[in-house]
């Protein structure tokens, strides 16, 4: 799965929520009846359940799937409604989740310089001197830069901001990426 967007704060009193957008084709991704599947942040674990209003009292509960019903566009921000999510109490209960699509659905990048998150997870990463480190675990997009987060070999995580100067090379056909790091940077 591909994360194309994150749904931020309501908006209004109707179910309209605010939609930061992680992809470099809004335009094609956020378009009425496009249906993404959804995640819940791992800092708030919910089940999954339909999009229908709640019992008087019970928790609603994140659907699986969302159809968009229509979208505008405010200062780089999609503003959004979403079928089914028609208040603000239900839209508040969405804040955080992440709207993804079948990564076999999208067209690979053209530029030789770009990839997708999905094309990197699982890559090997290693040194310039051939030193393996680990694998990609996922990558994190961070205001200042995209963070590889590494799954290192003798075991933990670390983050490695995905700049030229740190990651001259990404060989998907060899399936690894090279790194140039600093020296300590992997012992953060």
């Amino acid at each position: 799965m591909l994360v194309v967007g994150q749904i931020g704060k309501p908006h209004g009193i109707r179910g309209e929520v605010t939609v930061v957008v992680r992809t470099d084709e809004p335009e094609e991704r956020f378009t009425a009846g496009s249906v993404f599947t959804t995640e819940v942040p791992r800092d708030r674990r919910v089940s999954a359940g339909p999009a229908a209003a709640p019992e008087p009292g019970a928790r609603f509960k994140v659907p699986e799937q969302l159809v968009l019903e229509s979208i505008r566009w405010h200062q780089g921000r999609g503003i959004a409604v979403f079928e089914g999510i028609h208040d603000r109490n239900v839209a508040e209960a969405l804040k955080g989740v992440f709207l993804q699509v079948d990564s076999a659905d999208v067209a690979p990048p053209e530029d030789p310089e770009e990839f997708n998150d999905h094309q990197l997870i699982g890559l090997r990463v290693e040194s310039l001197q051939g030193v393996e480190y680990g694998t990609v675990q996922r990558i994190d997009h961070a205001p200042a830069s995209d963070l590889i987060v590494l799954k290192k070999t003798d075991g933990g995580t670390a983050l490695i901001p995905f700049v030229t100067a740190m990651v001259p090379t990404v060989d998907l056909p060899g399936g690894r990426i090279v790194v140039d790091l600093p020296e300590g940077l992997l012992d953060l």
